[in-house]
């Protein structure tokens, strides 16, 4: 599995529909199960490229199997505005993407009930 997972994420942050679509294998696909989307590659650039704003993000976390790659990637905007996190599971077959399931989460705080029962502290300042 030769995939280099972050040139993929840095062609998907800088929406680079060209360099995206060289990772994928043709009949791949993109599940985003938080809104119940699934995408086919052509779907999948366009719903990224189309994107409203500039981004940028870092790979926090990543794991590779003999066929996958796990990433936890921290996206946000460039103006600062909006910032997600987003678990990909994705199967690689002969250095190219053939699936990815998605997870994502907007960043912010604490539910209100959470913080008035005063449980758990904060991972960053």
């Amino acid at each position: 599995m030769e995939l280099d997972v972050k040139a993929f994420w840095d062609a998907v942050l800088r929406q680079d529909a060209d360099a995206i679509r060289g990772y994928f294998h043709p009949d791949a696909w993109v599940n985003w199960h938080n809104t119940n989307e699934h995408f086919a590659v052509e779907e999948f650039i366009r719903a990224n490229c189309e994107y409203p704003g500039e981004w940028d993000g870092e790979i926090e976390r990543s794991f590779t199997t003999d066929t996958h790659i796990i990433t936890a990637t921290h996206v946000y905007s460039k103006d600062q505005k909006m910032s997600f996190h987003v678990t990909s599971f994705m199967h690689v077959v002969e250095g190219k993407i053939a699936s990815v399931e998605e997870y994502w989460g907007d960043d912010g705080e604490a539910p209100q009930w959470r913080q008035d029962k005063k449980i758990g502290s904060k991972i960053k300042g």
